[in-house]
């Protein structure tokens, strides 16, 4: 069956008193003024006019690619100028195609996958929108051309490919701009056979041209000269149609699954974009990467050297309470002060968060092996001092409770010790007898050098059981100090209250004071950290510079990709799509960044761990994850507004600038 348009039938397209004005210095220049043009379903028009005459301009309203400043443009009785950018964008994408003088191909797609664009944003089931994209192409011609690219082809198969993509969607108007102004004669006229086809099917075709022998294969010609029609008339009448297909094919993808199938586009269009750029990209990530790896470091050197310090510090006896008599350090009287004695430190020993105590008498003597002598500290402790203090044996062993209870003439002595008196000897110091004053000694064990505690020098050191110093070389049995190893589940400032309540109760009065040493390690510790943070401010700083420097990429990527902007906003592409591609383009660059950052990261612990340090990085996994995001949320933050920028683009601004 066939049907012909009819001259009453109502007006598709319908414009009333239209002006398109522009600024010009301080007035403006009206491109068109005052146009009034109806075009009905199935017509094939051809607008024909010299350069400058505004028939460009009347293309681009007509096909919403632009606004009329004044007057009515009607579609299908619908007003344009109540539809917003995403409704006007569902018409170009619905209603409409566009063939382009210049092609307008994205150069990183093929000519399947330029085709298949418009369906994309309408919808389209991948399965679909594929199918229908070959046949369009092999009806045109191009069934051996599918996968190739724009650089690929001929000008005459770059338009074919235009034409194909601007009826994926099955547009009832199709707008050809210049259509074979860039062709030779006869990929010309393979053009306009091919819209006469299509105008045979019932699609209504718009030319916009200057050469009149391609606007004669119109039914209809208007003539415009300056902004104004200055004729319109018909050339034939309308040939018979058959009727035209449905717009689409059945089998569209649910709203979910078109909104996946726009997202995977926008995804694959900013890899194809990052490849293509790929030294911009790299340089781009170059400020995420450093930003990434300097936190992930610092956090890293941070940790490590906090785990340093407490292992130094547990070398000095960490989580301690050392008891001594008097006020305080300074206090003349603490000598006259005889009450702190073994049964306090028994009373102690039995509280429930005490890990281990040790009392300590101590004086100053001389040591003699042989003809070599030293003055030396003389430390009597319990048999838990070496656990409490941390100290570690070099060699022989330690006194144990038997030695203590017997009084044994056993001591341990420091590496100071061992250097002055028995560095002759080739055995080693274990096993010789030391005197100490005029009382012999067995030499048991020689302890490991380690870091030495708050007022500790480098004079020698040995230890005795504290029973033997009392009885032996002090003849008192008053305690110099107590001190308490607090069990790492407990507080220590409430094992401080403790202790204080209970020798308090003991004594009947505060005749001691207490010594904490976490307190030290808390200082210090406190210190490393506040280090790190500050370390930490400058690798974020680092990072915030990078993301600068991914917004200003991002906005000179903008500037440099309109053209593939306009293209995409003419075949239907919404805000929100423009928007998404390339955000997820700086998500990406920021994500990946960040990635190589950690990795860059890892690789410098393992190189530092090769090099043999005794120091070691330690990484936390909650700070790579915290990387991560935050490199993703750089690209959010920052690639926002350059993805605003290109997704407000005006479509004819952006088309021109190609």
């Amino acid at each position: 069956m066939t049907v012909a348009t009819s001259p009453t039938a109502p007006a598709l397209i319908s414009l009333s008193g239209v002006r398109r004005e522009y600024p010009a210095g301080e007035g403006t220049i009206a491109a068109l003024a005052g146009v009034d043009l109806e075009i009905r379903a199935g017509e094939m028009v051809a607008i024909v006019g010299p350069s400058g005459s505004g028939k460009s301009t009347l293309m681009n309203i007509l096909g919403c690619l632009d606004r009329p400043t004044a007057g009515s443009y009607r579609i299908a009785g619908r007003d344009t100028a109540a539809l917003g950018p995403d409704e006007l964008a569902a018409l170009r994408r619905e209603r409409f195609g566009f063939v382009f003088q210049r092609y307008h191909l994205l150069s990183e797609l093929t000519a399947l996958g330029n085709v298949e664009m418009p369906a994309t944003y309408a919808g389209t089931s991948p399965a679909n929108r594929k199918r229908r994209a070959a046949a369009l192409l092999g009806r045109l011609g191009m069934a051996d051309r599918l996968g190739h690219r724009p650089g690929q082809l001929s000008g005459g198969q770059q338009q074919r490919v235009s034409i194909a993509r601007a009826l994926v969607n099955g547009a009832d108007v199709v707008f050809a701009d210049e259509p074979t102004g860039a062709l030779d004669r006869a990929s010309g006229d393979e053009v306009l056979r091919i819209l006469d086809e299509l105008n045979a099917e019932g699609t209504t075709v718009v030319i916009v041209t200057h050469d009149m022998a391609v606007a004669s294969q119109a039914e209809r010609i208007v003539e415009i000269s300056d902004g104004v029609l200055v004729g319109d008339r018909r050339v034939r009448e309308p040939a018979p149609r058959t009727p035209r297909q449905a717009a689409v094919e059945p089998g569209a993808a649910s709203p979910l699954r078109a909104a996946a199938d726009r997202f995977r586009e926008a995804l694959r269009m900013a890899l194809l974009a990052m490849n293509a750029h790929r030294l911009r990209t790299v340089l781009t990530m170059l400020g995420i990467i450093i930003g990434i790896a300097s936190v992930v470091c610092v956090v890293a050197l941070g940790e490590g050297s906090r785990r340093m310090i407490l292992s130094n510090i547990s070398s000095l006896g960490t989580n301690t309470l050392e008891v001594f008599p008097g006020a305080d350090f300074g206090d003349v009287r603490s000598a006259k002060v005889k009450t702190l004695v073994m049964d306090d430190a028994r009373a102690l020993a039995g509280q429930p968060f005490v890990a281990g105590v040790t009392p300590t008498v101590s004086t100053n003597s001389t040591l003699r092996h042989g003809a070599l002598e030293v003055s030396a500290m003389i430390n009597g402790v319990g048999e838990q001092y070496f656990v409490v203090k941390g100290t570690k044996l070099a060699d022989g062993r330690f006194f144990d409770g038997g030695s203590v209870a017997t009084m044994a003439q056993e001591v341990v002595i420091d590496e100071n010790t061992r250097k002055a008196l028995f560095s002759a000897e080739a055995d080693g110091a274990v096993g010789r007898t030391l005197l100490i004053g005029k009382v012999p000694f067995r030499v048991i064990g020689v302890t490991r050098q380690q870091q030495g505690g708050f007022g500790s020098s480098a004079n020698p050191s040995v230890y005795l059981p504290y029973t033997t110093v009392q009885a032996r070389i002090l003849g008192s049995y008053s305690l110099r100090s107590i001190t308490v190893l607090v069990d790492d589940a407990t507080d220590t400032k409430l094992a401080e209250q403790a202790v204080v309540d209970v020798l308090r109760k003991r004594h009947g009065t505060k005749d001691f004071f207490i010594l904490n040493t976490d307190d030290i390690r808390r200082t210090i510790t406190a210190t490393a950290e506040v280090l790190t943070l500050l370390i930490a401010a400058i690798a974020v700083i680092s990072l915030i510079v990078g993301g600068i420097g991914v917004m200003n990429i991002m906005l000179v990527s903008v500037s440099e990709r309109v053209g593939e902007i306009g293209v995409r906003m003419a075949v239907g592409a919404r805000r929100s799509d423009i928007m998404q591609q390339f955000l997820i383009e700086a998500v990406l660059v920021c994500l990946i960044g960040g990635l190589i950052g950690i990795a860059t990261a890892l690789a410098f612990g393992a190189a530092f761990a090769a090099v043999g340090s005794s120091f070691s990085l330690v990484y936390s996994g909650t700070s790579i994850v915290a990387a991560v995001l935050c490199s993703t949320l750089i690209g959010v933050l920052f690639g926002w507004l350059p993805a605003r920028n290109a997704s407000r683009l005006d479509p004819v601004a952006a088309l021109a600038r190609d």
